[in-house]
């Protein structure tokens, strides 16, 4: 029996490519944001910026290999469907979890994410777009 899933909207390959570009572009930015020591570039910036790309790394994975993304309203729902996305499925869901655990800080500022979550995101963020790419490319 396949796990619950939530809401689902079909996809393909040619947009497992487009949403693994924009995960690479989500991370690369992270990145950039988190070498930049400002008042507009900081931690809660590089994270939310990694917890998109992650996303945006989850979607690619399971269009790569289900053939379907998470479109619910939870995006922990993402997290079931990703762990049935290739052998790596459920190194990614953790991944993602991670994410998803500091999301609303990081997306809405009202609690501070410290430079080890920001770099902790970065490293989650960084495992979906590896696995991501991988699966796109098999």
């Amino acid at each position: 029996m396949t796990p619950q899933t939530g809401r689902t909207q079909e996809c393909n390959r040619g947009q497992a490519v487009v949403r693994l570009n924009q995960a690479r572009a989500f991370l690369e930015a992270a990145e950039l944001v988190g070498m930049v020591d400002d008042e507009l570039a900081n931690d809660n910036v590089a994270a939310a910026m990694a917890v998109l790309a992650g996303i945006a790394a989850a979607d690619a994975a399971c269009c790569a290999t289900l053939g379907r993304r998470s479109r619910g309203q939870d995006h922990r729902q993402a997290i079931r469907l990703v762990e049935q996305a290739g052998a790596d499925g459920k190194i990614l869901a953790k991944a993602l979890g991670r994410l998803l655990d500091i999301k609303d800080g990081a997306h809405y500022g009202m609690v501070y994410v410290g430079t080890q979550q920001a770099k902790a995101a970065l490293k989650s963020a960084t495992i979906l777009v590896e696995g991501a790419s991988r699966l796109v490319t098999l």
